[in-house]
C-alpha cells in the first residue's frame, strides 16, 4: 500500500517541476516586446526595406492593470533586422502609414488611457490621436486627438490622410466614419453605420462595441473602404450618397469573414480587383476578387502557427507582408507560400513596409500571381476551427489575448496541471485528517475511529 508520506512527495516534487518549467519562461522573457532581428531563429533572409511595427501592449510583461499603464511599442526594423527605431511613449499604437514625398516618417494611430482626474471624473477614458515622426531624427509631430468616454472599443484603430489638413478617422466609439479639418478642427462630412444597418438584427452588443470599426481605406476611385469587425463585413461608402449598394464583401456568415482586421484593397490595372483582409476569427488570410461584381475567394493561406492575425499587405514584388497577433510575429510570405524573412514581435497590430507606398500600393492580386492556397492541417481545417485545437478559434483566441505573452501554451498546460495536482492534494489531506466534521445540525467535530 502507498504510504501518505510517498503520495506527499510525490505530489512536491511534481509541484516544483511545474514551478520550474513556469518560471524558466517567465525569467526568460524579454524586457521589451521587441529586440534586434538577429540570428537565424529571428529571421529567415533581410528585408528588402525598413518594416515598421505597431503593437497592441507590452504583453512580455503582462496585461495591464486598470491602475497602471503597459506601454505598447512602435519599432523599426532595417533592411538587415537591426532595430532602427523605437517608442514606448503610448498606452496603444495602431495603424501605420508612410507618409507621401518622404522617405523615413511614417504617421500613426495612438491611444492613451487617462487616469479619473485627466478624464474630468469619469473613472476612466482613453485620448485618440494621429501622430508623425520622423524615424530618422525621431521628431514627432501631433495632428489631431479626441479623448473618448471609457478604454475598451473606444479606442480609434485607424485615420487615412486625405490632404495636408484633411483625415478620414474610423471612429469605433460612436460607430461612425468621419472627414476632419485638422485645422479648424471641424468635421467636414460624416456617415454613421445605423445609416446602413440595424443594431437590433446585426452587429455586436449595442451600443457598447456595436460595429468595431477597425479600418478605413480612401480608394483612387474616391470611395471610402470601412471594415465593420462584428458585422463580418467590409463595406465601401460614397461621400455623396452613403452605402454603395451590392459591393459589401461579407454577409455575416462566419466562412466568408469573421471579425476580419485591416483589409487591403488592391486596385488591378489588368483587370478585377482585389481584396486583401486578414481574417482573424479564422485564423487565415484570405482575398476575393471582384468578378462582375460578386466577391469570389482567390486566396487563402494559413500555417500552424498564424493565429488571429490582424494585417496582411501584398506588396509591389509579390509577397505578402503579415501581422501575426497572437502568433507574436511580423513575417513575409512569397509567390509559393513559404516564410523568406520573419521578425519576434510581441503582440503586433499592423505592419508596413516603407519605400511601397501606403497599404504597400500597386502590389498584384493573388488571381495574377497564381498563389498557392495553403491550409494548416489538412482539408478538414477550415472556417469556425481548425485541426490545431479542438476549441472554437474565438475561445482559443480570447485565451491568447488575456495570457501574458511569455506564456505559451504549454506553460498554460503545465500551470493548470500544478492546479490540479494542488487541489487534489488539497482534497487528500482534508480526508486524512484525524477528525471528522459534520455540518449537519448541531454542527459537530470528533474524532475518526
Amino acid at each position: 500500500m502507498v504510504k501518505r508520506t510517498h503520495l506527499r512527495v510525490a505530489a512536491a516534487v511534481a509541484l516544483l517541476v511545474c514551478a520550474g518549467i513556469v518560471g524558466a519562461a517567465y525569467l526568460s522573457r524579454p524586457t521589451s516586446a521587441v529586440a534586434d532581428a538577429t540570428g537565424e531563429s529571428a529571421r529567415v533572409a533581410p528585408a528588402n526595406g525598413t518594416t515598421v511595427i505597431a503593437t497592441d501592449s507590452n504583453t512580455w510583461l503582462g496585461r495591464e492593470s486598470d491602475g497602471a499603464r503597459a506601454n505598447a511599442e512602435l519599432v523599426a526594423f532595417g533592411a538587415d533586422g537591426e532595430r532602427r527605431y523605437y517608442d514606448d511613449s503610448h498606452t496603444r499604437y495602431w495603424d501605420v502609414d508612410p507618409v507621401e514625398g518622404t522617405n523615413a516618417t511614417v504617421e500613426y494611430l495612438y491611444a492613451d488611457h487617462l487616469t479619473a482626474d485627466e478624464c474630468g471624473g469619469e473613472s476612466v477614458c482613453t485620448r485618440n490621436g494621429i501622430e508623425r515622426v520622423n524615424l530618422t531624427t525621431g521628431e514627432v509631430e501631433g495632428i489631431y486627438s479626441r479623448v473618448t468616454a471609457g478604454k475598451h472599443s473606444t479606442r480609434w484603430h485607424d485615420a487615412d490622410r486625405l490632404s495636408d489638413s484633411t483625415y478620414v478617422v474610423a471612429d469605433i466609439a460612436a460607430d461612425r466614419v468621419f472627414v476632419v479639418n485638422t485645422t479648424t478642427e471641424l468635421v467636414e462630412w460624416s456617415w454613421d453605420a445605423q445609416a446602413a444597418f440595424d443594431p437590433a438584427t446585426t452587429g455586436g452588443p449595442y451600443p457598447s462595441d456595436w460595429t468595431h470599426l477597425n479600418d478605413v481605406e480612401v480608394l483612387e476611385n474616391g470611395l471610402v473602404q470601412v471594415s465593420l469587425r462584428n458585422h463580418d463585413r467590409v463595406v465601401y461608402l460614397d461621400r455623396d450618397t452613403g452605402l454603395v449598394e451590392n459591393r459589401t464583401l461579407g454577409d455575416g456568415s462566419h466562412d466568408v469573414l469573421y471579425e476580419q482586421h485591416n483589409p487591403d484593397y488592391i486596385a488591378n490595372p489588368d483587370g478585377d480587383d482585389a481584396v486583401l483582409v486578414a481574417d482573424s476569427e479564422n485564423n487565415r488570410l484570405v482575398e476575393y476578387r471582384d468578378d462582375d461584381g460578386e466577391w469570389v475567394r482567390s486566396w487563402d493561406w494559413q500555417d500552424e502557427q498564424l493565429q488571429w492575425p490582424r494585417d496582411a499587405d501584398r506588396l509591389p514584388n509579390g509577397h505578402t507582408l503579415v501581422t501575426d497577433s497572437n502568433g507574436n510575429r511580423v513575417f513575409e510570405l512569397d509567390e509559393t507560400g513559404d516564410v523568406v524573412w520573419s521578425v519576434p514581435v510581441a503582440f503586433p497590430y499592423e505592419a508596413e513596409r516603407l519605400g511601397t507606398g501606403d497599404e504597400s500600393a500597386g502590389g498584384p492580386p493573388a488571381h495574377e500571381l497564381d498563389l498557392r492556397n495553403r491550409t494548416a492541417g489538412g482539408p478538414s481545417a477550415g472556417a469556425g476551427g481548425t485541426p490545431r485545437s479542438v476549441l472554437p478559434n474565438p475561445v482559443v483566441n480570447a485565451v491568447y489575448y488575456v495570457l501574458p505573452r511569455w506564456m505559451g501554451v504549454s506553460e498554460l498546460l503545465v500551470a493548470g496541471l500544478a492546479l490540479g495536482i494542488g487541489l487534489a492534494w488539497a482534497v487528500a489531506e482534508l480526508r486524512w485528517l484525524p477528525y471528522r466534521v459534520s455540518l449537519t445540525n448541531p454542527v459537530s467535530l470528533r474524532k475518526r475511529n
